[in-house]
């Protein structure tokens, strides 16, 4: 069977505007934070995934090597439009599930402040004077009329089609989604934009397309998140310090479109996220009603709300009253995009995978600060690009002396079905690294150690702790 895969180690860069660091600055600036959060060093990692879309040629794993240590790994660099952060992700688990490592790193990075509308990938720049031609050139008259290539429109069709099939959205409505989110960004000192605002600011601002204003739009901006992932073998050589805050992914999952004739017309960003949620829930073992918290890819208001539908959050048709029972603000039932999602925390393409996980994984190390979600132990990342490519990170709280104490001490130090009260290899590390108990992180001595650990059950030798003499 497949070693489980865990994170050791995950960081971003605050996004937004960063003139005097380019693309490999950044990437080099995630990477050292994340190895540093895991406690390792290049020389443990054994592979490299990374992702940009913008410079997708330039081989930006090999140029980043060069600022953070050469040390000839694999090298997979990846480019799956709004998908490629969780791309990145995946091709690192898939390189440890392989064998191939034991340790690995997915870096995105992108640069887009100012970059200004982003429209469909294959849509030619506009010039002082345009001349149609070719495919694009043929049908650019119908432009905004019977559809468009424009991430802004799309998306706004795909919001307008759900209030259509389902009824109850309203202009208001997808205002009030983006008033959420504005507000979960001034507990997030990592996000771009750290501004509540008002429905009616929301409202009154800018039309990109209706009913999608400025604010209801992602930020384009730069910005780089990184990830070390690791074998579930190889973290129990590791410290019970990096155990502890190790996150599971309990499910890594892309998928692609399925072929509709309707998607051949309109991009359906629906059935590709509904199949890469079913395979993550199957693949995790949980469900909907598992989840503490989620973030999804809310690169428009419209798409919030299409994606509580794809995600199952909520029944079939449902997405509305889900947000009108409160559930999805950070004081519900099933927190969303607490971060303050794509539309405040910002969308440098390729980081946006990792850096979802990143939010998910500080919860469920119980590291969010202010906006922390008590008692976190469940969250699911997603993110969505045009094309299609749809990836889905399930992850579960990290497992350690915190949360179950006598396994790990098992499995660490090596107690066998025989040992006896009291044990060795416990005893004779009680008194260095007991600031590695409870739950609040707190040094609490050998005597606090031994008191914590009274009454629990070694799953090895179902035989009770019990504090030696010495202590």
């Amino acid at each position: 069977m497949a070693d489980d895969i865990w994170i050791l180690g995950i960081s971003m860069t605050r996004f937004g505007k960063h003139p005097d660091s380019d693309v490999i600055d950044l990437a080099a600036e995630a990477a050292l934070a994340a190895m540093g959060d895991a406690g390792v060093t290049i020389h443990d990692v054994g592979a490299l995934a990374a992702g940009n879309l913008m410079h997708a040629s330039a081989s930006i794993g090999q140029l980043l090597q060069k600022q953070i240590g050469q040390t000839g790994v694999p090298v997979y660099n990846v480019a799956n439009a709004c998908a490629t952060g969780a791309t990145a992700l995946r091709v690192a688990c898939l390189a440890l599930k392989s064998g191939e490592a034991d340790v690995a790193m997915a870096v995105g990075v992108e640069k887009l402040a100012g970059a200004g509308l982003l429209a469909g990938a294959a849509r030619g720049g506009d010039g002082a004077a345009w001349t149609p031609s070719g495919r694009f050139g043929a049908i650019a008259p119908l432009d905004g009329r019977v559809g468009t290539d424009t991430m802004p429109g799309v998306f706004a069709q795909i919001g307008m089609e759900y209030g259509h099939r389902y009824g109850g959205t309203s202009f208001e409505l997808f205002a009030r989604i983006s008033q959420k989110n504005h507000a979960h960004s001034t507990l997030n000192p990592k996000a771009a934009y750290q501004k509540r605002m008002t429905l009616d600011q929301i409202m009154n601002d800018v039309m990109i397309a209706y009913p999608n204003t400025r604010p209801m739009c992602s930020a384009n901006c730069d910005g780089a998140a990184a990830a070390v992932l690791i074998t579930g073998s190889h973290l129990r050589t590791l410290s019970l310090q990096q155990q502890r805050r190790a996150v599971k992914i309990s499910a890594s999952v892309l998928t692609s479109d399925p072929w509709q004739e309707s998607c051949q017309v309109l991009p359906d960003i629906n059935t590709l996220t509904g199949n890469a949620a079913t395979l993550a829930y199957e693949a995790a073992g949980l469900g909907p009603s598992d989840l503490d918290l989620v973030e999804l890819h809310d690169c428009f208001a419209t798409a919030e709300l299409v994606h509580y539908d794809n995600l199952m959050l909520c029944p079939e048709g449902g997405a509305v009253d889900l947000f009108e029972s409160g559930a999805t603000w950070r004081d519900g039932r099933l927190p969303v995009n607490v971060s303050g999602g794509l539309q405040s925390k910002g969308h440098p393409i390729a980081a946006t995978g990792i850096a979802n996980v990143w939010e998910v994984a500080t919860h469920l190390r119980g590291e969010a600060g202010d906006r922390q979600i008590p008692g976190a132990r469940v969250g699911l990342a997603h993110v969505i690009g045009l094309g299609s490519a749809c990836g889905i990170a399930g992850s579960t709280s990290s497992s350690g002396p915190s949360s179950h104490p006598s396994e790990l001490l098992c499995s660490r130090f090596g107690a066998v079905p025989d040992c006896a009260p009291p044990v060795t290899c416990v005893c004779s590390w009680a008194g260095t690294a007991a600031e590695n108990l409870g739950r609040d992180g707190a040094d609490v001595g050998p005597a606090g150690y031994w008191a914590r650990l009274q009454g629990l059950v070694c799953p090895a030798s179902m035989m009770r702790w019990a504090m030696p003499s010495a202590a």
